[in-house]
């Protein structure tokens, strides 16, 4: 199975229970072309995955050496990042100090952020009665927040996006490599700028933590913390408008408050979570799980969905947050509760303004990025009675 084809962009559901039947829980895949992995679509054997990391460490050095240096799972899965490296050193260094940053953040604030960047996003398309929700809002909210989050200026903060958005979409090795060290270079200046004048954000948590991070790994700690904290963030805001739009009684129950908007959420996580496939291990020795012998230093990739879909965990979703989309184990996602405030809040403020939103064409034709690990539409176009704009709140 080819995570990465149109056929498999198309219809994932179908595929995952096309490998339940044909291979179990334990799934040979291709994440790109030539590059195999194993996909794990069992929840009680992702939980033992993830709950070992003796036996499953998270650092993908000896498996990266074989790869193509244009490989285009290489942004993703590389060695160096805080979703990589030495298990020691994550736990004593890098986990520790990137977790103490996010948890001083003042979730009231950032909740009434939130609100000043939604706003004025609605304010733009809400009187045309038509919008493409992700562009337009979904992308542009989540970026003001998380570059506020992080400390980077808005100059600084376009420059990141602009280079996160080109190796996002695997170009080739010369511009890989191009966009690459602007990056670095773009974060590096952010970095220097809080050591001038620190502030109430992350850079500056980073840069005064107790670990004694030095500006390379601060670097390393925030490009992966913008990747992991802004595109899954951005198609959590649709794909949950689009379960509302495609699911009547999904739609009715959260109007009128039968579903709050986090059960809400955490029912997208379950069905259609953004990263679909994620958590990478790599055994050092060849490692017995469910009768399937799994190679030693080749990448076991937990897919949150096809877990999540498991037919031996089914049962009552509601209030129910036992989904697998922020991983599980001592690598789980750091940023859980700052995620949800989020989209919560940009879901709370678009809802209020235009409850009435319909999808602008049938469902099934809209388009889904290909992608072995995202799961995000290329476009959310919808229409909806045209509203008064509203007055601007300040953060």
């Amino acid at each position: 199975m080819r995570l990465y084809s149109p056929e498999f962009t198309a219809d994932p559901r179908t595929a995952y229970d096309r490998m339940r039947r044909e291979h179990g829980h334990l799934v040979p895949v291709e994440v790109a072309t030539g590059v195999s992995a194993t996909l794990v679509i069992g929840y009680r054997a992702a939980l033992r995955i993830l709950s070992d990391p003796d036996r499953f460490p998270a650092d993908p050095r000896a498996w990266e050496s074989s790869l193509p240096e244009n490989c285009p799972v290489l942004p993703i899965m590389e060695w160096g990042t805080i979703g990589s490296g030495a298990e020691d050193e994550h736990r004593t260094r890098y986990r520790l100090a990137y977790l103490e940053a996010l948890r001083a953040v003042d979730l009231f604030t950032l909740r009434r952020e939130v609100e000043a960047a939604a706003v004025p996003l609605i304010n733009e398309f809400c009187s045309a009665g038509k919008a493409d929700l992700l562009d337009q809002f979904a992308v542009p909210l989540t970026v003001r927040v998380v570059n506020n989050l992080l400390g980077l200026s808005q100059e600084v903060g376009e420059r990141v996006f602009t280079a996160m958005s080109v190796l996002r979409d695997a170009p080739d090795e010369e511009t890989s490599d191009r966009y690459n060290q602007r990056l670095t270079g773009d974060l590096l200046e952010a970095v220097s700028a809080k050591r001038r004048e620190p502030g109430a954000d992350v850079i500056s948590r980073l840069i005064s933590h107790p670990a004694g991070l030095d500006d390379a790994e601060i670097v390393a700690q925030l490009a992966v913390l913008y990747a992991r904290g802004s595109e899954p963030t951005w198609n959590l805001i649709v794909n949950t408008v689009l379960l509302m739009l495609t699911d009547k009684q999904f739609h009715d129950d959260l109007l009128a408050g039968a579903l709050p908007v986090r059960d809400a959420i955490d029912e997208v996580l379950f069905v259609n979570p953004p990263l679909a496939n994620s958590c990478a291990r790599y055994p050092r020795q060849p490692q017995l799980v469910e009768n399937v012998w799994l190679p030693a230093d080749q990448p076991v990739i937990i897919s949150s969905t096809g877990c999540n879909s498991d037919p031996a965990v089914a049962g009552e979703r509601v209030g129910n947050r036992s989904h697998l989309a922020w991983g599980a184990g001592s690598r789980s996602c750091p940023a859980q509760s700052v995620t949800l405030v989020i989209v919560q809040e940009a879901l709370d403020q678009l809802l209020d303004v235009l409850p009435e939103i319909e999808l602008a064409m049938p469902a099934d034709q809209l388009e889904w990025r290909p992608s072995a690990f995202h799961r995000s539409p290329a476009a959310v176009p919808v229409i909806f009675p045209p509203a008064l704009p509203l007055a601007v709140p300040t953060p």
